[in-house]
């Protein structure tokens, strides 16, 4: 099989890179510069002349803050360029493969985990466009895989953890929130599961849209301890606050976890608890700094 990867230059697109290094399939990564998206002739063309038997767009507008004062741009990204990447992929005849997010249910207010069936109700641009990306996937026709994740870190680019890595070892004390509550997902373990979904044959009859994050449940406030114990940042007086401490442009979401029963039910693949993961990353950026 040859599998298209869009967004390839991402931390969710370099984790790909890194579950798929020992594939028996061939995956074909791009980002910008190779394949725009936002192009519909571009994504037309490259599609149909290389024979790809499958699509994983990692390719995102991410920045919630900025969504807020770019929605155009916000909306060109994951919800336009994915009816192209849908179109595309229903013409050839092969499935897509779409990463969404726990922000579509950003303005639902409760305190159990949100199902697949549950009723979106998006807060802000950026969940707003991610879920007219899902809609424009279903109206297209095309075979596909959604897979909504949350609190996404990695090694690569620009995330909490790297952030709070390199807060708690140069600041005194900080404050964080520990009124919004969701499951830190690191985005090795999410690639490895897409690529265990390709590579072992699972897109046929399982298509639909899945949620996926790490295992457990926690604050911010409680993944920035966790951080800080693992890096050894015992230094640092973290103290928790309340969320309209910071003013933001953005409703985020206060109780965004997923429930993965389908997916489990479906794959039977493992799911790691989001601690462990962490401290697999944790050791990853240490050893980086050395």
């Amino acid at each position: 099989m040859r599998i298209l990867v869009t967004g390839a230059n991402g931390q969710l697109g370099r984790s790909i890179r890194d579950a798929a290094a020992g594939s028996p399939n061939e995956y074909i990564f791009t980002d910008v510069d190779d394949i725009d998206i936002t192009d519909p002739e571009a994504v037309s063309l490259a599609v149909s002349v290389n024979s790809f038997d499958a699509i994983v767009n990692c390719a995102a507008y991410t920045d919630v803050e900025r969504a807020e004062s770019q929605p155009e741009i916000a909306r060109l990204i994951n919800a336009t360029a994915v009816g192209y990447l849908a179109q595309a992929a229903a013409k050839a005849g092969i499935p897509l493969i779409h990463v969404s997010t726990d922000y579509v249910f950003g303005g639902n207010l409760n305190n159990t985990p949100c199902s697949e069936d549950q009723t979106p109700n998006p807060t802000g641009v950026y969940g707003v466009t991610k879920l007219q990306g899902e809609q424009a996937i279903i109206e297209s026709g095309c075979r596909y895989l959604i897979f909504r994740t949350a609190w996404l870190y990695s090694e690569y680019g620009k995330n909490f953890v790297k952030t709070m890595f390199d807060l708690t070892s140069s600041k005194p004390r900080l404050n964080v929130v520990f009124d919004q509550c969701g499951t830190p997902t690191y985005a090795a373990d999410l690639a490895r599961a897409i690529v265990s979904v390709i590579d072992g044959g699972l897109i046929d009859g399982n298509e639909g849209i899945y949620n996926y994050s790490d295992e457990g449940v926690c604050s911010w406030y409680d993944f920035t301890k966790a951080i800080a114990r693992m890096a050894g940042n015992d230094s640092c007086d973290i103290q928790p606050c309340h969320s309209d401490e910071f003013p933001s442009k953005v409703v985020r979401p206060a109780y965004s976890v997923l429930d993965k029963t389908k997916f489990k039910d479906t794959f039977h693949l493992p799911v790691p608890y989001w601690s462990d993961s962490l401290l697999t990353c944790i050791i990853n950026l240490k050893s980086n700094e050395a």
